[in-house]
């Protein structure tokens, strides 16, 4: 009796440690669950931190991860409001510098060293001009003034600044050597103008000591002087080429790709007071690139060209919409970046004529940090 009671005791203490165990089992699980449930949810309804001050303006930037000025900052730039100052005027059209917190005000020059002598003065902020030994002359005075981007280079096949020969003369002047002695004119002397027509006759073994040379002081100028007989051609630029071409004044001829392939044909300097202030000069650049970017994509890629023409009729020099029809494209890089090779080539010839007061290389007068700034911003264009 006494062993029949125990073993009942001892089954009964059994149940309970079973019992027990079950239960010890089934909170383990539902512990277990449960963290894992809490887990999820903490994914799910975990807040983000508030973001505040500048972070919070760069995220709801018009241009991500650019915040713009506060306040807005004035620029000037000088320039003529040609085609091939596009990365401004594109950009005021299409308020690339104002939602960056900049506000452009255009200013005009008689001459390219009156505009030189603003940007080394502190009176000038943005130059949109070309290669001169007035620029070149200035940095080795110690003036801070950098090339900093592209303002226009030749397409092969589609050159819009070149050498122009009169209609009625182009049987006669075939190739380069039929250069020799002609009446050719150009510009200005000691700048771009000069240097690329010495180009086109290097081709022949001729330098601009063996033609007659002409400086007169416009491209429309150089058309008349084409279409009055005075001279038998000239160095032009859009859209006086499809003008001059047009009225069947004068001859596109060779392509610059055949004697000046490597050519940088205009620039974008920054004076003084843009390069001490480097968040209003990289925030230009990025507005500037995606101008040019703009533009690109609608002379070369066909992509809202017609809304191009009519921004660029609007604010530019070119009121004819028809005109941009027939107009060589200007050639941009559209991540903004200079031909470092053009601008050495360009030092060289100045050197060799003793036009330099010191010595320069590309390296010295070039400064890439803000196109490399607006390609972070804007990623390398594809």
């Amino acid at each position: 009796m006494i062993k029949k009671v125990n073993f009942i005791i001892l089954s009964m203490e059994v149940q309970k440690t079973v019992k027990s165990l079950k239960l010890q089992a089934l909170l383990l699980i539902f512990v277990m669950l449960l963290s894992v449930f809490m887990t999820g949810c903490g994914k799910v309804t975990e807040e983000k931190p508030e973001v505040k001050g500048e972070d919070k303006a760069i995220q709801e930037a018009p241009t991500p991860g650019l915040a713009p000025l506060s306040p807005a900052v004035k620029v000037t730039v000088g320039m003529k409001e040609v085609v091939s100052d596009s990365g401004v005027l594109v950009g005021i059209a299409k308020g690339y510098y104002e939602e960056l917190g900049i506000e452009i005000e255009t200013l005009s020059f008689n001459t390219g060293q009156d505009m030189i002598n603003a940007l080394g003065a502190d009176q000038l902020d943005v130059g949109c001009t070309v290669t001169a030994s007035g620029l070149f002359n200035a940095m080795l005075r110690g003036i801070p003034i950098k090339i900093v981007g592209d303002k226009g280079i030749n397409v092969p096949g589609q050159g819009y600044y070149r050498l122009m020969v009169r209609k009625d003369v182009v049987d006669e002047i075939k190739d380069f050597e039929d250069l020799r002695g002609r009446k050719l004119g150009i510009v200005g002397t000691a700048s771009l103008d000069e240097i690329a027509l010495d180009r086109v006759l290097n081709q022949g073994g001729m330098t601009t000591a063996d033609v007659d040379l002409q400086v007169i002081r416009s491209f429309p100028d150089i058309v008349a002087a084409m279409s009055n007989g005075s001279i038998d051609g000239g160095m032009v630029i859009e859209p006086f080429v499809a003008a001059a071409m047009s009225k069947d004044i004068a001859d596109p001829w060779k392509d610059p790709s055949e004697y000046d392939p490597q050519a940088q044909t205009a620039l974008l300097v920054y004076g003084k007071s843009m390069m001490e202030r480097p968040e209003v000069a990289k925030r230009f650049m990025v507005a500037y690139v995606k101008s040019l970017r703009d533009y690109y994509d609608a002379f070369f890629k066909g992509i809202d060209r017609d809304k191009m023409i009519d921004i660029l009729a609007e604010y530019s020099t070119v009121k004819d919409k028809e005109l941009f029809e027939n107009m060589y494209p200007v050639g941009f890089n559209p991540d903004g970046y200079v031909r470092m090779k053009g601008i050495q080539m360009d030092l060289d010839w100045y050197k060799e004529r003793d036009l330099l007061k010191g010595d320069l290389e590309a390296t010295n007068v070039v400064d890439n940090s803000f196109a490399d700034f607006a390609c972070e911003i804007l990623g390398h264009y594809k």
